[in-house]
């Protein structure tokens, strides 16, 4: 059965930090790159970065120099670091097996001003 379970969202004052976590199991993680997506309240879900199996990464431009994506292999998760969070960084974020159409459920991170 394969799973994907994000955590770590939450509330935090612009210009904070945030850590999302996405744990996986029955799927072949090390082989596919993960992607990290979000979606905001009336916006289409977006592409925010993504990392490959050699762990090079692409970033969304609103979000370069401010959000790290990661993985571990060994614990088959894959982490985004944020920081200096803005208010329009506000959404659910989803983890995504690139390619694919498995989803977490989601995660929301609010950033107040």
């Amino acid at each position: 059965q394969v799973q994907l379970v994000e955590s770590g969202g939450g509330l935090v004052q612009a210009g904070g930090s945030l850590g999302l976590s996405c744990e996986t199991s029955g799927i072949s993680f090390a082989r596919n790159a993960m992607g990290w997506y979000r979606q905001a309240p009336g916006k289409q879900r977006e592409l925010v970065a993504f990392i490959r199996r050699d762990t090079s990464a692409n970033y969304a431009d609103s979000v370069k120099g401010r959000f790290t994506i990661a993985r571990d292999n060994a614990k088959n998760t894959v982490y985004l670091q944020m920081n200096s969070l803005k208010p329009e960084d506000t959404g659910v974020y989803y983890c995504n097996v690139i390619g694919s159409d498995l989803w977490g459920q989601g995660t929301q991170v609010t950033v107040s001003s």
